[in-house]
């Protein structure tokens, strides 16, 4: 099977525009005969299929941001929506919310739909078995054909966009650090398996904290959970792997949990045991959202704030989406000039509550 070729690619092959072969390729009168039948000969012989992103572009500017995130149940994404949703209205745009529920699939599918004449540019948070997978061809397609991308939270390094990322290995030491501050001595990690990028990185500052307390971490004290399943429709699973894992290390004073789910979870597993919080283990979980405020006892955690990663991300966005109006597109057709991107961090604090010292 020939691989699928762009407009762009067809416009470099044949020494045109991609202006001409876009209308070459609709039976534009404008262009020639001659090329217009030049063109689509080229065009069937490699397969060339329309791409619904480079269509939605022409002539058209919607004024509508599209959001694609991996969940909708989570604090963390409730807050970059309401920040996103400020800046958007402030500047004179509106938004749509795309869910990818953690599929490959169907963050392609939301992608193609949003991007057919809906909106004029992506912020996005990539979904768990994208990351799995590691193909990354529809972002770098979409930005190709002229739609610009802002990732936030989960980001990687192959796709070039602009990025809005939390902190989180400085976050994971500060709240470490804070635990073993706090008098604990046998702290215990529990994380994400590492393809996810925010989870190794709080695993690295978890491990890097302790360093610095001349501590040796022990991977005894390490549970690392299989989040590509739906483990929030799992609750009973994640509940007695914690438990499982509390009994095999009976030494535990102090828990680093890598989400808001873990940290409330393994509270929960501990009491069960028997275990007084935060007398006999201590407890942070990383993400401010409901669950910690309410959770018996109150969790203490490292907060995102996820409404600022929503403004930045915004603002970001509409910032390249009037730049690119400002230089009639030019900004990113023309490949000799490859933007500055660029990568904002968002520092973290940690908010205490009962479940520590």
């Amino acid at each position: 099977m020939k691989k699928k070729i762009t407009l762009k690619q067809i416009a470099r092959e044949l020494d045109v525009s991609i202006s001409t072969v876009s209308k070459a390729l609709s039976n534009s009168k404008e262009i020639s005969e001659d090329t217009t039948q030049k063109i689509q000969a080229f065009a069937k012989l490699y397969n060339y299929k329309p791409n619904n992103i480079a269509l939605s572009l022409k002539n058209r500017k919607t004024k509508t941001i599209g959001i694609l995130i991996p969940e909708i149940v989570h604090h963390f994404f409730s807050t970059v929506i309401r920040g996103i949703e400020l800046i958007a209205n402030r500047r004179g745009y509106n938004v749509i919310v795309g869910l990818s529920n953690e599929s490959f699939t169907k963050e392609i599918i939301n992608m193609e739909m949003l991007a057919n004449g809906s909106i004029d540019g992506f912020i996005l948070s990539i979904s768990k078995e994208t990351l799995l997978k590691q193909d990354y061809h529809h972002f770098n397609a979409t930005i190709n054909q002229g739609m610009p991308i802002v990732m936030f939270d989960r980001v990687v390094n192959e796709v070039d966009c602009d990025k809005v990322i939390v902190d989180d290995f400085n976050g994971a030491v500060k709240a470490v650090t804070k635990l073993v501050d706090n008098g604990c001595k046998n702290i215990a990690l529990i994380t994400t398996m590492d393809y996810v990028s925010v989870g190794r990185l709080r695993t690295q500052g978890y491990l890097e904290a302790l360093q610095n307390k001349g501590m040796i971490a022990n991977s005894n004290m390490i549970l690392k959970i299989d989040d590509s399943l739906d483990v929030e429709n799992h609750l009973e699973v994640l509940e007695n792997e914690i438990a499982q894992f509390f009994k095999i290390n009976e030494t535990i004073d102090g828990v680093f949990a890598v989400n808001e789910l873990y940290a409330v979870t393994a509270m929960k597993v501990a009491r069960k045991l028997g275990l007084s919080i935060p007398d006999d283990i201590q407890v942070i979980g990383f993400t401010d959202g409901v669950l910690s405020k309410h959770a018996t006892p109150s969790l203490t955690t490292v907060s995102q704030h996820g409404q600022k990663i929503g403004e930045q991300a915004a603002n970001l966005l509409i910032d390249r989406l009037e730049a690119a109006d400002a230089e009639s597109d030019q900004y990113f057709t023309n490949e000799e000039r490859k933007p500055d991107f660029i990568k904002m961090v968002i520092e973290t604090e940690i908010i205490e509550r009962e479940s520590t010292k």
